[in-house]
């Protein structure tokens, strides 16, 4: 029988939040910082100072003995330089504990060190990273003992960004400018904050860390780069929402246990599609705060995966042939008030903020598909979007059938008098207490779908950070609140004017509603009618950050200087075909050092028995000559397969322009890898398990 765990006494216990801050901090201080955080009121040293002193005498009640700056580079994960709070000896040989304002508020690490586009030359190493106040602290217990993380920004010298944090709180001003002026055109004086909420699903996998460490494509990629599907995938369904396995289900109490200490609110947790595959779901929080949150989910699935003789994989696709795994980053818009821009109400017809909104929404989403659709692209990603467990590539709007007939009617009238209302569910099975359903079904495969009183972003891949998305679309419905103010704003007759521009809005931008089956071959044909763009993998999106409509929109609203959007889009390719590089250097490595060899000596084993059983006056040999001359076939394939990507390797990493070593990777070497592939998976059909030299999807997937 496992503790009693009282959630509400250890939530947020090592977290610097709000309830500590005001036991702690002088009442001048704590006021002073809070509008710090909510009006962004300069903070000065002496209150930095007092700040520091508590944080720090808090952390070592919880056993901290470092602090670190705990910030999110371009590299896809976190990033942290730990500091002692021990300073210079006293004389008599002890030392003090102390840690300043100025500690608190900067750090340095090398900057040169980081990705960073060209923007910082490896001799300008000095780089900052700056306390965002609006996340709290948090002390982290792990191998290592307790560590103050103190949630940070990171940019250069120069005070350009290098990091996912700095653009998404310049686009949570952004949002924040332009909602509030469209609050008030409505009569909302009440309100000072506008703010994007966000709540990302986590979709993970847990294997075996024995096995795990078997496979060297895993360990090195973070994905099979061979294996033959096992006689049983996810036909049967029977894994999604089953019964979750003890194993499985002491690991994800002890994650709930450490996320809930850490403020995070892990809410749902399941057993997704694939085999091995689960699912954890957080209650939303703001945007900066879960993007945070989401990287210690991340951190935390992974250091417990290990305590448990697990290894959790994040990439999108870690096994060929079953569901890959993605992040769901649901988004909405509250005041500080509590109301949520997104909330239709009973009767949305009615409701013309909301249907304002929503236009605005629907316009931003077409008019820069592209760039939401590059905030989702990952190399990772490439393997998963289109499959069955995820969107496609093209970027559409499901609303729902209540929601479309509303904007239908203000198209075709300007004027829209009904809702589509909700009904009974009538089940035929009176023990069934009634109730009503929804008035519209969910899409599963819509990337944008609007889900009750949010959207959906369904695109984000399960490694990436869920910054990109969140900055993305921040501005883009910025840039749409702003136009419609700049509008009404001037009107002589307001009601007219809002519904003028609602009809406008939904007619202009209607081609970007899609409530079908997004993965048909029809819905190809019809967007690519539709005008909408197909942008089938990563190499194919990285431009649109530097397209002239681009570094208009963030530049208009401060959240990327034309200089770094140019150092993304090098990061990006360079990212990218670093990523390709190593994955095919790792097939190179593990077919020529373990798979041929393994093989050689399955033939000849065939060989000697066939010999064997010839000299034994058996000349039937038929069965063991035919599986010797298949192998030998396969193993040639495999053979000239490897000197084939070997040479298109080496070719590509030769290159020295960014752009198209990154497409020369994706048209030359990614097809070359696959070719590989192909005969060396057969072969582990044939080839004696005891003989193939590492684990089987069978093995991994179903031996948790």
């Amino acid at each position: 029988m496992s503790e009693y765990i009282n959630v509400s006494e250890i939530f947020g216990e090592d977290v610097f939040d709000d309830e500590v801050m005001q036991q702690r901090l002088p009442k001048k201080v704590y006021k002073d910082l809070k509008q710090t955080i909510l009006e962004g009121k300069e903070l000065s040293q002496e209150m930095a100072d007092v700040i520091a002193h508590e944080m720090k005498e808090w952390a070592i009640e919880k056993g901290a003995t470092h602090y670190t700056h705990w910030f999110q580079p371009l590299t896809g994960v976190t990033a942290e330089k730990h500091d002692s709070f021990i300073t210079a000896p006293l004389p008599n040989g002890k030392v003090l504990m102390s840690f300043s304002g100025k500690e608190l508020i900067k750090g340095e690490p090398d900057a040169s060190s980081f990705p960073s586009g060209g923007l910082r030359a490896t001799f300008e190493a000095r780089g900052y990273t700056a306390w965002d106040c609006t996340s709290p602290a948090f002390v982290r217990h792990d191998a290592a003992g307790a560590t103050l993380c103190i949630p940070t920004a990171f940019c250069s010298y120069t005070g350009e960004a290098l990091d996912q944090k700095t653009p998404l709180l310049r686009s949570m001003q952004a949002i924040n400018t332009q909602a509030l002026r469209l609050i008030r055109l409505f009569g909302d004086t009440t309100a000072k904050r506008v703010i994007p909420s966000v709540g990302a699903e986590q979709e993970y996998f847990l294997v075996s860390n024995e096995k795990f460490r078997k496979r060297k494509d895993l360990v090195f990629t973070g994905r099979t780069l061979f294996g033959a599907m096992p006689p049983k995938g996810q036909e049967l369904d029977d894994h999604y929402l089953g019964t979750i396995r003890q194993k499985v289900s002491a690991y994800m109490k002890q994650v709930n246990e450490e996320l809930w200490k850490l403020g995070v609110t892990a809410k749902t947790q399941h057993n997704e599609a694939a085999p091995a595959q689960h699912e954890l779901a957080p209650i939303y929080a703001e945007a900066n705060v879960e993007v945070d949150h989401n990287q210690i989910v991340m951190q935390t699935l992974k250091r417990v995966a290990s305590q448990h003789g697990m290894k959790c994989l994040l990439h999108e696709k870690p096994f060929a042939g079953v569901n890959g795994s993605g992040k769901h980053n649901n988004w909405s818009l509250t005041t500080d008030t509590g109301h949520n821009l997104l909330e239709p109400g009973i009767t949305p017809h009615e409701n013309i903020q909301f249907l304002l909104v929503l236009s605005c929404v629907l316009k931003a989403v077409d008019t820069h598909a592209d760039l939401l659709r590059e905030s989702a692209a990952d190399v990772g990603n490439d393997h998963r979007l289109g499959a069955n467990e995820a969107p496609p590539a093209i970027i559409s709007v499901f609303l729902g059938d209540q929601l479309t007939d509303v904007m239908n009617q203000l198209i075709t009238t300007g004027m829209a008098d009904h809702s589509i209302e909700s009904e009974k569910l009538e089940t035929g099975v009176k023990a069934i207490p009634e109730f009503m359903r929804d008035t519209t079904d969910r899409n599963r495969t819509s990337p944008f779908a609007f889900t009750g009183n949010k959207f959906e972003f369904r695109m984000v891949g399960s490694r990436d950070s869920i910054a990109p998305a969140n900055v993305v679309l921040n501005t883009i419905v910025a840039q749409a609140f702003k136009e419609a103010c700049d509008i009404l704003e001037k009107a002589e007759d307001f009601e007219v004017a809002v519904h003028d521009l609602m009809k406008k809005n939904f007619t202009e931008h209607q081609r970007i509603v899609f409530n079908g089956n997004g993965y048909s071959k029809e819905w190809v044909k019809e967007a690519e009618r539709r005008g909408l763009p197909n942008l089938t993998c990563m190499v194919e999106t990285i431009d649109t950050l530097t397209t002239e409509k681009a570094v208009k929109l963030f530049e208009e609203f401060g959240v990327f200087t034309k200089a770094e959007l140019e150092s993304r889009r090098e990061i990006k390719y360079e990212a990218y075909a670093k990523a390709i590089n190593i994955e095919a250097r790792t097939m190179l490595d593990v077919a020529g050092k373990q798979i041929i060899p393994a093989v050689i000596r399955y033939a000849r084993q065939l060989a000697d028995s066939i010999n064997a059983i010839v000299a034994a006056g058996v000349l039937d040999v038929d069965v063991q000559t035919e599986l010797l001359r298949e192998t030998s076939a396969l193993l040639k394939e495999t053979k000239e397969a490897l000197d084939a990507l070997h040479t298109v390797a080496e070719q590509a990493w030769a290159m020295e322009d960014g752009k198209d070593k990154a497409f020369f990777y994706r048209r030359q070497v990614i097809p070359a890898m696959e070719k590989l592939r192909k005969p060396v998976d057969k072969l582990e059909m044939i080839v004696d398990k005891e003989i193939w030299p590492m684990p089987s999807y069978g093995d991994l997937l179903f031996e948790v």
